[in-house]
Order: C-alpha cells, then structure tokens, then sequence
C-alpha cells in the first residue's frame, strides 16, 4: 500500500510518499509562511505526483491557517483518488519523533508555538500515548505543566532554558516519520484541533430590558 503523509501544521511544511512501510522520497522546509504556495507543488514532485492508496494528515495544532492548508489538500486529493483519509495529532508526531530520530526511549513532553505568545503543551508515555490533555499556556505556565525530563518541540530549548533543567530536542513535525504513530492515534474524523478557544465570542442574548 502506497501511503502519502502531509504536515503543514507548524512553521515547517513536509510530504512524504510510503511504499510498504519505507519511504520512497519526501522533502522538508522550513518556511514560516507560504505554505498554499507550496505544499501543493511539494506533493507533485513525489513520485507519480503523489498517488497513493491513502492518506495521513496532520490535524494540528498549530497554525491556524497552516492546518486549514493539509486538511484541504489531503481531502481534495482524496476525494480526487477515491482514497480514505487519516488525521493524526501534530504534538504525537513530534513525541514519536523524539523516540526514534533522537533516540529517546523514556517519556517526553512537547512544547510548540502557539497563539498569541502561549505554547501547546502535552506529555506522552514511552508507547507514545498522551499522558496529559492538550494545553495552551503562557510560558511560565507551561514550563510547569511539562513534567517529563525531555522535552521535545519548536518551544524546547526556550522551556527548558526557563524551567531550568531538563534536555531539550528542537524538533518540527516532518511527515517523513508519519508512520511512526501509534496506530490507535489515526483518526477518520478531520477536525482540526486548534488546541485553544476562539478568539471572537458572540455577544450575550440580552432580554427587552437589556439585561443579560
């Protein structure tokens, strides 16, 4: 089975086309912005343009408007190849990462950017399982909700330099490790996780004498 992964949920953007379990090519950047432009074009210099029997997407969170991007790209192009598609959480595939690009067989927490200066913040277990419900805190709050020695994330290095201990693993999402996952993490339902409420609320219904 071919399978196409697709992140665009952090400053990075990544595709990646599997083949049986290996990875057949992929690509990475780092771009801060831009990522309609490129994601896109980025799936259509893989192999057979991308085609695959199925598809992974990041479902955040993260940047608003980057999750928006997979999640449009992966549905069209699963409607467009009558191919099942996938979500996964971002913040489980940095925990994945951790265990096997940097080698580190314990729990670690993930700290990544967020919105409005706050940080998204989750421990996961060895198996790569959350241990903890998705928090967005500001970074003092954070530094205290990450329990675990290791932290992984774009936020790492400044939580661990501010809770002063622990080992920090500067990693983005790169949907070249998608099939890390903990199987039981893969969900049919895309809807985003954004992680944090909305910024607007409605006005409050107020009765014929203007009381709330």
């Amino acid at each position: 089975m071919r399978i196409l992964a697709i992140d665009s949920a952090s400053e990075a953007c990544s595709a990646a086309l599997f083949d049986g379990g290996k990875v057949v090519d992929g690509f990475f950047e780092i771009l801060g912005r831009g990522h309609a432009e490129r994601l896109v074009p980025m799936i259509g210099e893989l192999p057979d343009r991308g085609r695959a029997d199925r598809i992974l997407v990041s479902l955040g969170p993260g940047s608003f408007t980057g999750v928006r991007i997979g999640l449009a790209a992966a549905r069209a192009l699963g409607l467009a190849w009558q191919v099942p598609v996938a979500g996964y959480p971002t913040l489980a595939l940095i925990a994945a990462m951790a265990r096997t690009e940097a080698g580190v067989d314990k729990p670690v927490s993930v700290a990544v950017t967020g919105g409005h200066g706050e940080w998204f913040v989750q421990d996961f277990a060895r198996d790569g399982l959350p241990e903890s419900e998705l928090v967005s805190l500001g970074p003092e709050e954070a530094a205290q909700a990450a329990r675990h020695a290791y932290v992984a994330g774009s936020q790492a290095d400044a939580l661990v330099s501010l809770r002063g201990n622990g080992k920090a693993l500067p990693l983005r999402p790169d949907a070249r490790c998608a099939l890390l996952l903990p199987r039981s993490l893969l969900s049919d339902r895309l809807s985003p996780l954004y992680g944090r409420g909305p910024d607007a609320k409605l006005p409050q219904k107020t009765n014929r004498k203007g009381a709330a």
